[in-house]
């Protein structure tokens, strides 16, 4: 039988997200810091922990909640009609450096708290252990957008820290696969392959390090919820965060390759790079989640047939 409440509650969370894809689609794009992308996959993560659920939300939490997602609906809307200009303007009082960052940054922040709200109202404090990782993802992703706003480029040493390293690797890699002409100094590459020269400088968006931020968190509220030993959920969260470095790698050898052997025009190549890291790190991100949900739940049924085999042999 569909617990038709819990359908009904999940698709209150959906509306501002589906209103904005719908209304608004050239806000969707799908690099970190220049769109809604972000809420489509903090939807995914919603529904994943929601659906198939037996708990029942009572038509009053649900009707609480409604008007809440209008008026979320009404900030998306209010954007469009000069909020927005109003945000960009109040970012030099701010000291902002990037006022896209900026600007997306509310977006996010504005998202996690209507659904952080919305999932409080419908399970009370059981919401962080029932779905906590699409609100964290979107708080995760507006902390990056923050520091992004007021730190950008290589300002923020600590994050900037790892780059050159990143940078080293890479050249050894091309260099290893004869691609081209491929010197390192510091965090800037110069590169030579087949269509000219390209210089490129790698800060710590670019290197992905922004995804070893919100992987850590994501997984650790997703870990939070299964009920494994404390040594697996290490194992996992480790293994998970040498996968992401690794995705983080490819992107920027994905790069160097697209400016030896595609083009170096500074026009195309930046399309290209605007989507190289979400479209490998977030199949990633959810690649990897299903994988640990899998090895548990056969682990787990595993264990169930030797303990039903053990009790009907005693």
């Amino acid at each position: 039988m569909q617990n038709w409440n819990l359908i009904a509650g999940i698709l209150i969370i959906a509306s501002p997200i589906l209103f904005s894809m719908i209304a608004y689609p050239d806000s969707v794009a799908w690099s970190w810091n220049e769109g809604r992308g972000g809420y489509l996959f903090a939807l995914v993560f919603v529904v994943a922990e929601l659906i198939g659920l037996k708990i029942v939300i009572s038509k009053k939490r649900l009707l609480t909640v409604v008007p809440i997602a209008l008026l979320t609906i009404s900030y998306l809307v209010s954007l469009e009609y000069g909020l927005r200009d109003y945000i960009i303007s109040s970012a030099e009082q701010f000291d902002v450096q990037l006022i896209y960052s900026w600007t997306w940054m509310w977006d996010f922040i504005v998202m996690a708290i209507f659904i952080v709200v919305a999932l409080s109202i419908f399970f009370g404090k059981r919401w962080i252990r029932i779905a906590p990782a699409g609100p964290i993802f979107l708080t995760g992703t507006a902390i990056i957008l923050s520091l992004d706003a007021f730190f950008p480029y290589d300002t923020l040493g600590p994050l900037q820290y790892i780059v050159p390293y990143f940078v080293q690797a890479n050249v050894w890699v091309i260099t290893l696969l004869d691609l081209g002409t491929a010197v390192a100094r510091d965090n800037v590459m110069f590169l030579r392959g087949d269509h000219g020269s390209m210089a490129l400088q790698v800060f710590w968006p670019s290197a992905g390090v922004h995804s070893i931020i919100i992987f850590s968190l994501v997984i650790g509220a997703f870990m939070l919820k299964m009920n494994i030993p404390r040594a697996r959920k290490s194992m996992y969260f480790v293994l998970g965060i040498i996968g992401t470095i690794t995705v983080n790698l490819i992107r920027i050898f994905s790069l160097s390759w697209y400016a030896l052997k595609v083009t170096t025009d500074p026009v195309a190549w930046e399309e290209y790079h605007k989507i190289a890291g979400e479209i490998m790190f977030l199949p990633w991100l959810f690649a990897f989640i299903l994988v640990v949900i899998l090895i548990e739940s056969r682990r787990l049924k595993k264990r169930e047939e030797q303990e039903k085999s053990s009790s009907k042999n005693n």
